[in-house]
């Protein structure tokens, strides 16, 4: 038998090796690759859905300074990020410091925490649209009482098809949003049973008390997962859809009415798949920079162990 030469088994290796990957390979340009492409194209043209794609080249992003309306739901994503995302981030770091603690029924605690993440999306939206409902609603039921002695009551937060109070209807959005943070509670309680007691042992014995401990040995050493937490809050928030979707259908007054319920009602409800794609491609571009302007303010806030 003619033994396999070292550049024929170097070419076998590699055609294994493009098999095993094939499936991924196929996946990425069936599924991301050609559709980001032609998201692109479309972009570049007047696309109603039903007739073939018209090359109209930027008309698509230079019509977007003349639309009102993309800068009222830009505001509001903005508006909503900036809110929700120090929110999320303050309570989810609260919640992980709290369960961090070795008391009875802990595991319970963070089970429950938990348990919201893993609730469908349209069954979340549903539940707070209940405990939101400015007449009937939960939320209403148990201020009401403490707000009566001074003639007040609770506001409207978010009614049904999109009524209620305009100014409570994104406060009761932002609200919501924290019934989530028990994905980021458990990447944050991971990194804090990473750090060193003996850091925490050291500076409790310097008579130094938990909250100077938390702000100055943990934070440090837990701030690479806080940047993460926060870059995936950033995109997340920028993409907003499901529960004002369900909930509100951006009112009242588009109150709520956010950047990717805009982009999907002018692709499927209005048949214009080419301004639709034009600002799936700006909101893309919004991402990477306020992606790319948290890692650099991170560079002097973020603390890496060496290794």
């Amino acid at each position: 038998m003619t033994p396999m030469l070292p550049r024929q088994r170097s070419l076998s290796a590699n055609t294994l090796g493009w098999i095993w990957v094939s499936p991924w390979l196929i996946g990425f340009i069936v599924f991301l690759a050609v559709p980001t492409a032609m998201s692109l194209y479309y972009s570049l043209c007047d696309y109603p859905l039903l007739e073939p794609p018209l090359f109209v080249g930027l008309s698509n992003y230079r019509r977007m300074f003349d639309d009102p309306v993309f800068w009222i739901v830009l505001r509001n994503t903005a508006i909503y990020a900036a809110t929700s995302i120090p929110l999320g981030t303050a309570a989810a770091l609260i919640i992980a410091a709290l369960l961090n603690n070795k008391v009875r029924g802990v595991g319970f605690f963070r089970a429950a925490v938990f348990l919201p993440t893993v609730v469908p999306l349209a069954a979340s939206a549903m539940i707070w649209l209940w405990i939101l409902n400015g007449e009937l609603g939960l939320l209403n039921a148990i201020i009401n009482p403490i707000l009566k002695p001074f003639g007040l009551h609770g506001p409207a937060w978010i009614g049904f098809r999109g009524t209620g109070d305009k100014a409570w209807a994104m406060p009761a959005l932002v609200l919501m949003s924290l019934w989530g943070v028990g994905q980021s509670v458990v990447i944050y309680l991971a990194a804090l049973q990473d750090v060193p007691e003996s850091l925490h042992e050291a500076a409790s014995i310097d008579g130094v008390g938990p909250i100077r401990r938390f702000y100055h040995i943990t934070l440090p050493l837990i701030s690479p997962v806080i940047l993460f937490n926060v870059i995936v809050a950033i995109i997340g928030s920028s993409q907003v859809f499901g529960a004002p979707y369900i909930m509100t259908q951006g009112g009242p007054d588009r109150a709520t009415y956010f950047y990717s319920m805009y982009m999907f009602d002018k692709a499927f409800t209005y048949g214009q798949m080419g301004y639709a794609s034009a600002m799936a491609w700006v909101q893309l571009v919004i991402v990477l920079v306020l992606t790319a302007l948290t890692f650099i303010v991170s560079r002097k806030l973020v603390f890496y162990r060496s290794a």
